[in-house]
């Protein structure tokens, strides 16, 4: 087990999925064969993986008083998640509508909901490590930047503007190859892991390559939580003193792990089984239709 200590500030949500053979058109409607309704949130996924590898894990959000929210909530306690950071507020929990297609890509559109009201509590200020995302205000993630003074990383996703000041304060970004292209102001960035999808990951520091890893051969059943646990995954092995080709080597096959599995918050084995090897995932619990 890493062991480490994490602060995860992010989005929650329901992800409500439709698995069908293709993605629609634009203008389009394609008949699916199947309706998911899951927990799920960059947030949340990227917290429940981290618990689920060996971290341990504090979630700070913000989810609505409806049923999405309370089951959302008992997932990431299921994960071994300290949900006390997560605030109940007055809007609706935040929703995903997600499609898959057979080969597991992903079309996704987020209504943020309650995570518009996402802000940090004191704890952030001696928090060893934060770990946050973009689909939550940007101020607070301006916020996190200027009070943290532990290690902070940021899954710069969606790709939004960056103020200079996060830039220069943030010590890891983790972005997809589409990410970092809307993004030219992460060259000044300390040190951005770049994941490629089926090609790998590439880690930067000073904007220069430093390591560079692929993933273990797996079959892919759904994209759409990989990146979430990739990010989890690289944090922990980073604060756990793993080299930079450590890191993404373990990153890698752990995302490797997370796309054989339909399920965005899937079981884990820990972090340190995924060094020199393959694992695999498992659903952590029964999705319902």
């Amino acid at each position: 087990m890493s062991g480490q200590s994490l602060t995860v500030v992010g989005s929650i949500n329901e992800d409500i999925t439709a698995v069908g053979e293709r993605l629609p058109r634009p203008g389009e409607t394609v008949s699916t064969s199947e309706l998911l309704r899951t927990s799920g949130g960059k947030g949340a996924n990227q917290a429940a993986a981290a618990a689920r590898l060996g971290g341990r894990v504090r979630m700070i959000g913000a989810r609505g008083d409806d049923e999405a929210g309370r089951r959302s909530v008992a997932a990431l306690q299921h994960a071994g998640v300290d949900v006390t950071g997560v605030r109940v507020v007055d809007q609706v929990t935040g929703t995903a509508l997600i499609v898959v297609d057979a080969a597991g890509e992903n079309q996704i559109a987020i209504a943020a909901g309650a995570n518009d009201q996402v802000i940090v509590d004191d704890s952030i200020d001696e928090a060893a490590a934060v770990l946050c995302q973009l689909e939550i205000p940007m101020q607070t993630i301006v916020d996190i930047c200027s009070r943290a003074n532990g290690f902070v990383a940021i899954n710069a996703a969606p790709a939004r503007p960056l103020p200079a000041a996060v830039i220069e304060r943030c010590d890891l970004f983790i972005v997809n190859q589409e990410e970092r292209a809307a993004l030219p102001e992460l060259a000044r960035a300390r040190t951005v892991a770049v994941t490629e999808g089926a090609a790998g990951a590439v880690l930067l520091r000073d904007d220069v390559e430093v390591a560079r890893r692929s993933p273990p051969p797996t079959e892919v059943v759904s994209t759409v939580g990989a990146g979430d646990s990739f990010c989890a995954a690289i944090v922990l092995a980073m604060m756990s003193g793993y080299t930079d080709a450590e890191a993404l080597e373990i990153s890698c096959a752990v995302g490797a792990a997370a796309v054989a599995s339909p399920c965005t918050q899937p079981a884990f084995n820990p972090l340190h089984h995924y060094l020199h090897g393959t694992a695999v995932a498992e659903p952590s619990s029964p999705a319902t239709t």
